[in-house]
C-alpha cells in the first residue's frame, strides 16, 4: 500500500468518513458520481469500479459497455455540506477500458495529457476560472422558480444584496475543501454572483471549477434556492459569465508579466492562437443553445479581438504584476465541459507559439458598438458554432474522434430543436433545469 494510500485511510477512520463517491465528468460537461462504501477504497485504486458506460450520453454502447473508474488520490476531499456523522468523501477518477487502456472519451486525462507535454517542452500553466451564477427562489415542493432570490445590483451591499450569507457558506466550504477563494461579490444581475478562487495548475482548476458549481448548487438547495449557471438564465439582464484566465510560464518566468509595455513576443504568439482557434472551439466554450443568447452582449464579447484591460474585447491583459500577469477569455461560459475547454484553449496556444503567430493590433473602443473595421465574428448559433467545430482540422486533431462525434451530433441535435421551439428561450430555460 502507497503511503498516500495508507494516509488517506488513517483520515477516513479520523473522520469515520462512510461513504466515498467517485466522480467524473461526461463529455457535456455533467458531472456523474458512484458511491462506494469506506472500506472499499484499497480495492478501488487496485481494481477500479465498473459502471454502465452505455448509460452515460457519448460513452459507450450496449454491446460494449463496461468502463472502470481509478480514483485519483491527490483529488481527496471531504464534503463539508454532508452530515459530520457518517460523512462523505469524494475522489476524481480517470477512466479506463476492462483491459486497462485509457478510454478517450475521459476529456479530465486528455487535459492531463496536455498538461504533462507542456512540463517536458519547458513550459507550465496557471488557470484562474472566474465563474457567475444565479441564484432563484423555489417553490413549495422545492422546484426551481425563475424568480431572482434579490433586486440587487453590481457590488451592492446587504439589505439589497440578499446573497451575503450564502457566498459567505460557499467560500466556507470551499476553504475546507482545499479552494481558496479570494474575492466574492454580487454581480450584475438580479440575484447574480461570483466567487473567484485561487488559480492553479490546469488540471486542478478544471477540478476545482467542478467542485465549486457542485458546492454551490448544494448550498444554494440548503438554502431553499436554485443556483442556475445557464448563460442566459434572464431575459434582459447580464448572462453568465466563464472567464479563463492564463499564465504561461516558461520556467520560472511568466511571459505574460510587462505585457502592455514590452510584450514577449511568445505571449503574443500564445494570444493570438486563441484568437485564431477560438471561433472553432466556440461550441466547447459555449455549448448550449443558450450561450447565444449573452454573445454580444455587455461583458459577453462576440467579435475577435484583443486588448489590454479593455473589458469589451475577447481577449484581454489586464493590469498586473509579476506573479498575477495573465490573459483573460472572456467568451465562454459556466455550461462548458472545463476539461476539454481549457486542453483547447492551451492547445491553440500552443499551435500559436510553434508557427510564431503575430497578434492582430489591439483594438481600441467598445467591441460593442459598430465599428468602421470589419472583425472576425464568433458564430452567431449553436448550429454555426456545431459546424465550425466540425470542419476544423485544428479540433479532430486535438480531441479524440469518439468525443468528437458524440459531442457534434447531440450538439446539431439540441441546435435543432431550438430552431423548432415556439419560445426558444423557454426551451432553454426548461432544458437547462432538466439538464442540470
Amino acid at each position: 500500500m502507497s503511503k498516500v494510500l495508507s494516509d488517506i485511510k488513517g483520515l477516513l477512520e479520523d473522520y469515520e468518513i462512510k461513504f466515498i463517491r467517485l466522480a467524473f465528468c461526461d463529455i457535456f460537461g455533467r458531472q456523474k458520481n458512484i458511491a462506494i462504501m469506506a472500506d472499499q477504497l484499497e480495492h478501488a485504486v487496485s481494481y477500479g469500479v465498473s459502471f454502465d458506460a452505455s448509460a452515460i450520453d457519448g460513452f459507450m454502447n450496449v454491446s460494449e459497455s463496461d468502463l472502470f473508474l481509478f480514483p485519483d488520490l491527490d483529488t481527496f476531499s471531504i464534503l463539508p455540506w454532508r452530515p459530520s456523522q457518517s460523512g462523505v468523501a469524494r475522489f476524481y477518477c480517470y477512466i479506463n477500458y476492462p483491459d486497462g487502456r485509457p478510454f478517450e472519451g475521459d476529456g479530465r486525462r486528455l487535459l492531463a495529457d496536455i498538461e504533462k507535454k507542456s512540463r517536458e517542452a519547458g513550459y507550465s500553466f496557471l488557470v484562474g476560472p472566474e465563474c457567475e451564477f444565479y441564484l432563484f427562489e423555489t417553490d413549495e415542493k422545492g422546484f426551481p422558480s425563475q424568480i431572482p432570490f434579490d433586486r440587487a445590483g453590481y457590488f451592492d451591499m446587504a439589505p439589497l444584496d440578499r446573497g451575503e450569507n450564502v457566498r459567505r457558506e460557499i467560500c466556507f466550504a470551499l476553504e475546507n475543501m482545499g479552494i481558496k477563494p479570494e474575492r466574492s461579490h454580487h454581480e450584475h444581475g438580479p440575484g447574480q454572483n461570483e466567487i473567484d478562487f485561487r488559480c492553479s495548475s490546469p488540471l486542478k482548476a478544471a477540478d476545482d471549477l467542478m467542485t465549486f458549481k457542485t458546492a454551490v448548487k448544494a448550498i444554494a438547495q440548503s438554502n431553499g434556492l436554485y443556483a442556475s449557471f445557464l448563460p442566459k438564465p434572464m431575459k434582459g439582464e447580464s448572462g453568465n459569465g466563464l472567464h479563463i484566465n492564463l499564465s504561461v510560464f516558461e520556467g520560472e518566468r511568466n511571459l505574460f508579466n510587462n505585457f502592455s509595455s514590452f510584450p514577449d513576443r511568445k505571449a503574443s504568439s500564445f494570444l493570438a492562437g486563441i484568437l485564431r482557434r477560438i471561433g472553432e472551439i466556440s461550441v466547447f466554450a459555449n455549448p448550449l443553445a443558450n450561450s447565444y443568447e449573452r454573445l454580444g452582449k455587455s461583458e459577453a464579447p462576440s467579435s475577435v479581438c484583443w486588448s489590454c484591460q479593455n473589458r469589451s474585447t475577447l481577449v484581454r491583459v489586464p493590469a498586473a504584476k509579476d506573479m498575477d500577469s495573465r490573459m483573460e477569455v472572456r467568451s465562454p461560459d459556466p455550461s462548458a465541459n472545463p476539461y476539454l475547454l481549457i486542453s483547447l484553449l492551451l492547445a491553440s496556444g500552443f499551435e500559436g507559439m510553434s508557427d510564431g503567430l503575430e497578434p492582430c493590433p489591439p483594438f481600441e473602443g467598445n467591441a460593442y458598438e459598430p465599428c468602421e473595421k470589419k472583425m472576425e465574428m464568433l458564430p452567431g448559433s449553436l448550429l454555426d458554432a456545431v459546424n465550425a467545430a466540425g470542419t476544423s482540422r485544428f479540433v479532430s486533431s486535438i480531441l479524440p474522434g469518439r468525443i468528437l462525434d458524440s459531442y457534434l451530433s447531440a450538439k446539431k441535435e439540441e441546435a435543432e430543436e431550438y430552431g423548432n421551439a415556439k419560445d426558444a428561450h423557454q426551451y432553454a430555460m426548461d432544458g437547462f433545469f432538466a439538464y442540470v
